[in-house]
């Protein structure tokens, strides 16, 4: 790894108590750029612009995919990440059925570690604080050609993060657009994904919720995921949420959330969500909460659904009696290095830049 340390650090300028998450960014970033059927060297280097042309083929062709994940900070300085090893795995799938080549485990892990360990002080210590990691692949060759690139980069940016959605929120049921179809890109963390949510997004803000539930593409029978976030369902108590496919992002939040639920008892049913079941629940008082999970909010509880034409209100229950609460704390305490991890899921990052 090439590493060059900026000389005019900002962290001085950084207030942890007053910070625009995904605007403010670190001290550094990784690049590696792959040409000729290989990728190069793993450079850390002070973060700041790029030069690219229109012409760049990510640009035009949308060969673009990402990752989002986290370092935290505990209470005596320490720095962990979170199951780093499933957001490589992903990345490298998401890589494959956009026509990218795959980055080693070397290249993704060493350079979170060495990113990290040099950046270490822009990490905010307390409740809901974090780190926002994006590791990212993107075609970076100069052609209006409608076929594979023959050049990328690889990289890695971050940016402070804080709670937000901390308050629970109304979803609109999706009866049109859908996020992903059989055969497409919705298993792949692709960037235009995102783009094709926007607008559905903006005309669901439009009727007063702040949110979609996306449903399957062909019927629009089934719930599927909630906005960028896999979504869990509670019928009396029993926890129901989507099986992933071609179409369900396999969300590590997703996974530890499952995984647990099970460790606390709680029944989990990974299977087809269908909208009817929900509603008729919700009519009939089993209805006990839904929520969306992902890396930047963690949790964001829903307080009503919309659904041909109207809004109904879930259940309003106390962090003592809501699971999604619960199971929240119990994944933030385990990130944030709280209490045991029998999983093995945190990563320390400690003097990462002694071993690159």
């Amino acid at each position: 790894m090439i590493i060059q340390k900026t000389e005019n650090s900002r962290i001085s300028t950084f207030d942890p108590n007053n910070f625009s998450f995904g605007g403010t960014f670190i001290d550094h970033m990784i690049i590696c750029e792959y040409e000729d059927g290989k990728w190069g060297d793993v450079k850390l280097v002070p973060y700041g612009p790029i030069p690219f042309t229109p012409a760049m083929m990510g640009v035009n062709y949308g060969q673009a995919c990402f990752e989002g994940m986290k370092a935290y900070k505990d209470k005596d300085g320490q720095v962990f990440l979170f199951r780093p090893e499933k957001n490589f795995e992903r990345i490298n799938k998401s890589a494959k059925r956009l026509a990218m080549p795959e980055v080693t485990e070397e290249m993704f892990l060493d350079g979170l570690k060495a990113l990290v360990d040099i950046d270490r002080e822009w990490i905010p210590q307390g409740e809901g604080m974090s780190l926002y990691i994006r590791p990212l692949i993107f075609a970076t060759e100069e052609a209006l050609k409608a076929r594979v690139s023959n050049k990328y980069m690889f990289a890695i940016v971050a940016t402070p993060a804080k709670s937000y959605y901390s308050e629970p929120v109304s979803v609109k049921i999706s009866d049109h657009y859908s996020r992903a179809a059989n055969g497409g890109v919705g298993s792949a963390k692709a960037a235009g994904n995102y783009a094709a949510s926007f607008y559905p997004t903006q005309l669901a803000i439009e009727e007063g919720y702040e949110q979609i539930i996306w449903t399957d593409d062909a019927t629009h029978e089934y719930f599927e995921e909630s906005g960028t976030m896999n979504v869990f369902v509670r019928i009396n108590d029993t926890i129901y949420t989507p099986p992933t496919s071609e179409k369900i992002l396999d969300g590590v939040t997703r996974d530890s959330f499952i995984q647990l639920a099970k460790k606390r008892g709680i029944e989990v049913k990974v299977e087809p969500i269908p909208v009817k079941t929900v509603i008729e629940a919700l009519k009939g008082g089993s209805l006990k909460e839904v929520w969306g999970v992902g890396t930047a909010v963690v949790t964001t509880q829903f307080q009503a659904l919309g659904y041909q034409g109207e809004k109904l209100a879930l259940p309003r229950l106390s962090d003592e009696e809501s699971f999604a609460a619960l199971l929240k704390k119990d994944l933030v305490d385990l990130q944030n290095n709280l209490s045991e991890d029998p999983f093995g899921w945190r990563v320390i990052v400690d003097h990462a830049l002694e071993t690159v």
